[in-house]
């Protein structure tokens, strides 16, 4: 994957704005999340990044999720996909504001999406937001919001 020197002076500055110390390897890491039209699996990076080794893949991963710049999406197949969201949301982690927000995973594929606001229907967001609201009544608190939306991608379901 080629990368322009934009997308890694722009993978550089989420990293200062985020206070992380920048290496190479997290550069890289979070270049190809910025870069990738949906999430991807450990693996996907590994593939795209062949000069890191495995460990260090891991850690960067985890530096970038801890620090918000990316996040980690739990498959029901057990395999963890990392992403920066869409681009609108991707600009939003520039300024440090942190998001939930629906996925798309294709069930012949495997790939999984990030859905950002314009694409979640507005009556959806609206139940959610009612049935969240009544859980927090009850007691409850929340730290993190998952939704999957299970199906077929645009490739597979031609």
């Amino acid at each position: 994957m080629s990368v322009s020197q934009n997308e890694r002076e722009r993978a550089e500055n989420m990293l200062r704005k985020a206070q992380v110390r920048v290496t190479d390897a997290r550069m890289s890491v979070l270049t190809t999340l910025l870069t990738s039209q949906r999430a991807l699996s450990h693996l996907e990076v590994q593939d795209a990044l062949k000069e890191l080794d495995r460990v260090t893949l891991y850690r960067a991963l985890d530096c970038l999720t801890d620090a918000g710049l990316a996040h980690k999406i739990t498959g029901d197949d057990r395999v963890f996909r990392y992403s920066t969201g869409s681009e609108k949301l991707a600009s939003d982690m520039e300024s440090g504001i942190q998001h939930q927000h629906a996925h798309f995973k294709c069930t012949r594929c495997g790939k999984l999406f990030c859905l950002d606001d314009e694409q979640q229907d507005t009556s959806l967001k609206e139940q959610l937001n009612l049935t969240l609201q009544t859980i927090m009544r009850r007691g409850f608190q929340n730290h993190d919001i998952e939704l999957t939306i299970k199906g077929w991608c645009i490739s597979c379901s031609i």
